[in-house]
């Protein structure tokens, strides 16, 4: 099936990478008429890409924040974008819940009432972040869980690392830092089959902060809060990131085979850390990473647990 105009001429600007091609080079190329690349390219400047157009030269891409689906590249489901949302992940759970195949994704330019972990809010600056909630139908134990957020790390720091030449690391469980700020954050929620204790769905939540400073943050976050370009221009549009971020997790489904690669990025084993769940709060060496992508943590007076729940927050010291 012929694709629409529009994307053949991003597909020929982004293979030149960067050069002028002729109006007359691309309507033979693309078997359409002089006026018809005039029109793609003005509809692909209205996504927000940036084009040149010079007399007896033609067309190129500079680059530009397109933010819409054809931005997210080829994607093997259902792409939604929208510029406002109250909430990415509430939207992809009413889209679950009425039968929304594996792997659709939903994309927020700004969210209004994002959440976070342990029902914290999350901020959402317009603009300059990714903030995205991917559907998934893998059949595995709702015991298992754990095994999906730790691909969802894993998949983020993936791509960062390929499409912006960033290593993050990954604070256990899921949240990843860059030059000792917290970057990125994860929210994977589920429904559970009853009958046969499988998960039905998972929506995973990601959040990743692309161009935001530190006015952009309430006081209480302004000095934990980080991002991958403070105040920007990135290299590599949101929707770009949020595509290639989630490619990389949709290529680990269903067996989730990287805790390898989590356990040499995750910094938290091997020091002393504060532990919170829900029942307590308590002090706790991190020993390691164990096989099923829990915390294994030692307490005070030897007693190990491996953690499949909760938050920890690194101490400086024991006693701090």
């Amino acid at each position: 099936m012929a694709i629409p105009t529009k994307q053949a001429l991003l597909q020929a600007l982004s293979g030149a990478e960067g050069r002028y091609i002729s109006g007359e080079q691309l309507a033979q190329t693309l078997g359409v008429s002089r006026a018809a690349i005039h029109k793609a390219a003005a509809a692909l400047t209205t996504q927000g890409y940036t084009l040149e157009a010079a007399p007896r030269r033609g067309y190129r891409l500079l680059g530009g924040d397109p933010f819409c689906a054809d931005a997210v590249g080829e994607y093997p489901a259902p792409v939604y974008v929208h510029e406002r949302l109250d909430s990415s992940n509430q939207t992809a759970k009413r889209l679950a819940l009425a039968g929304a195949p594996h792997g659709t994704l939903v994309l927020a330019g700004q969210q209004s009432a994002g959440r976070g972990r342990m029902g914290r809010r999350f901020e959402s600056p317009a603009g300059k972040g990714i903030y995205l909630s991917l559907v998934l139908r893998v059949p595995v134990p709702a015991s298992e869980a754990l095994g999906v957020t730790v691909g969802a790390a894993v998949a983020v720091a993936r791509a960062v690392q390929k499409l912006c030449g960033i290593e993050l690391g990954i604070k256990w469980v899921n949240d990843l830092y860059y030059q000792g700020k917290k970057v990125c954050g994860i929210l994977t929620e589920a429904g559970t089959s009853v009958e046969s204790g499988l998960l039905e769905w998972l929506v995973v939540g990601i959040g990743l902060n692309l161009t935001t400073t530190p006015a952009d943050w309430p006081e209480e976050l302004a000095r934990t809060a980080g991002s991958l370009f403070p105040g920007g221009p990135a290299p590599v549009g949101r929707a770009a990131l949020a595509g290639a971020i989630a490619r990389e997790l949709l290529a680990l489904c269903p067996a989730f085979d990287c805790l390898d690669e989590y356990r040499s990025r995750c910094f938290v084993p091997g020091h002393w850390v504060t532990v919170c769940t829900a029942a307590e709060t308590y002090a706790a060496r991190a020993i390691a990473i164990d096989d099923n992508g829990a915390l294994l943590v030692e307490r005070e007076g030897g007693r190990r647990t491996a953690l499949q729940h909760g938050e920890v927050s690194i101490r400086p010291t024991k006693t701090e």
